[in-house]
């Protein structure tokens, strides 16, 4: 670079040229020469939290007496820009740093404290000595990955797997007490309704939303004002419930300090619990995109026993194909989650005594975790549940020959009877009624009864009303 290009900056290790035009300072320049890995940067949400934490923390000083009002005021309007994205561009810092996030808090607090230092009118605000007051990496970081996971829970993926929810809800109702026939093992098994099918679907989503909201209580667990190594020196007394009381106002969560800081500095069981359930989130839309891809196979070769909605051109080369690429996309991305989950429970295994040294490895992966499941339970959602159509005439045809329905007549006829009579109606690919109306002395208005498919949905035995155990 020439020299107009850049400027000297000074750190503890002494100068260091910094671009011109850059807000970060020595330190962050040393990370970005030191970890050109690759490419990736913190997320936005994380960057976020770290604006939210360094707000916080001034606020929480300025009242204990540890800051100016001058100085405090200014850093918390430079955190607040920090926090609402203005300055993304300025966190150059690589995912794969050194293990306590140190590069990311000191980027935080360089670019903060340039910032803030234009807006107190002339008054010098250092990075480390008011930015970084009464903290230190290894519990601000900890905090904002807490904070930034809560933040996405909250306002992205929450809301979208209710909105899931809710529309496999409606589309369950709308399709009324349609019969088809049942599948284990892949292979036609009894009758259930779609209500029924889609209501399994529905209640995966409101248990992965119930496993997540338990999670949330530790989430909220605070590791700031353990500092360095958790007996809180250099934090005046107070500074954790002052902080965590602030930053509860500003992100509309309620947060508290930690009951144990040596905790939540040396382990992220919290960050490894979350991904757990993340995880669980992704099999379930994982499954229920393999049940609809399945449902959509054909449309004459396949099951076709519903047709989702046409939303791009499936192939180059063959015209008129339609693929379902949501729910192809959708698997994918629970894919990418469930990797995400093994990098973490990797990473959280990593707390050495008093720290543990893959913090931002985690917060990439948690936070892109989050965001995926969002994405993709918003999705599914809006451009398959909603919009998807069923074959009724298909689904009937395949229901009349379906050999299962003899299990109604077994506690009648006995097992091996029925086994016959559902091989002869498969083998001549007849319908079960017909067959047993050949093989039994039951009554045709009888038979009509026991093999009813609707009936069959409601379980019970011969003999009981429907419902009947």
């Amino acid at each position: 670079m020439s020299a107009n290009e850049f400027r000297v900056e000074r750190d503890s290790m002494g100068e260091l040229r910094v671009p011109a035009e850059a807000l970060w300072g020595a330190q962050t320049q040393r990370a970005v020469q030191n970890f050109p890995i690759s490419g990736l940067r913190m997320p936005r949400g994380f960057i976020r939290a770290l604006g939210l934490v360094k707000w916080a923390a001034a606020g929480a000083n300025l009242e204990l007496g540890e800051l100016d009002r001058a100085r405090a005021i200014a850093i918390q309007k430079a955190a607040l820009e920090v926090a609402a994205g203005r300055h993304d561009e300025q966190f150059p810092v690589d995912v794969f740093q050194t293990g306590s996030g140190t590069s990311s808090n000191m980027n935080a607090n360089e670019v903060i404290a340039r910032l803030a230092s234009r807006y107190a009118e002339g008054i010098a605000i250092h990075a480390n000595d008011h930015v970084n007051r009464s903290q230190s990496s290894n519990d601000v970081i900890p905090t904002a990955i807490h904070v930034s996971a809560a933040l996405g829970l909250a306002e992205r993926l929450l809301p979208s797997l209710n909105e899931l929810s809710e529309t496999l809800g409606r589309k369950a109702a709308d399709l009324g007490d349609t019969v088809k026939t049942g599948r284990t093992h892949l292979m036609d098994a009894l009758p259930l309704t779609l209500r029924q099918e889609l209501g399994g679907w529905r209640a995966q989503v409101e248990d992965s939303v119930l496993r997540l909201q338990s999670t949330r209580s530790r989430l909220h667990s605070l590791a700031q004002g353990g500092t360095a190594v958790g007996t809180g020196l250099n934090a005046p007394p107070g500074f954790a419930a002052r902080f965590a009381t602030m930053l509860s106002a500003q992100t509309q969560l309620e947060l508290r300090p930690s009951r144990d800081f040596f905790m939540s500095l040396s382990c992220q069981d919290t960050a490894v619990e979350l991904s757990g359930q993340l995880r669980v989130s992704a099999v379930a839309l994982m499954k229920i995109t393999n049940d609809l891809r399945w449902m959509n196979s054909g449309p004459l070769a396949g099951l076709s026993e519903v047709s989702l909605p046409a939303l791009q051109p499936g192939s180059s080369i063959m015209p008129g194909k339609v693929n379902p690429v949501v729910p192809e996309a959708v698997a994918m991305a629970a894919a990418q989650v469930i990797g995400n989950d093994a990098t973490i429970a990797i990473a959280g295994q990593s707390g050495n005594f008093q720290l543990n040294v893959m913090l931002p490895v985690i917060a990439y992966n948690l936070l892109q975790s989050i965001d995926l499941l969002a994405g993709s339970a918003r999705s599914l959602a809006r451009s398959v549940i909603a919009g998807f159509v069923v074959n009724r005439a298909g689904i009937d045809a395949a229901l009349e020959r379906n050999p299962m329905l003899v299990t109604a007549l077994s506690p009648i006829v006995g097992y091996e009877a029925a086994a016959a009579i559902a091989s002869k109606a498969y083998a001549e690919r007849r319908p079960v009624r017909d067959v047993a109306a050949e093989m039994t002395g039951i009554e045709p208005a009888q038979l009509e009864e026991l093999l009813d498919p609707r009936r069959l949905t409601r379980g019970g035995s011969p003999g009981q009303p429907p419902g009947g155990v």
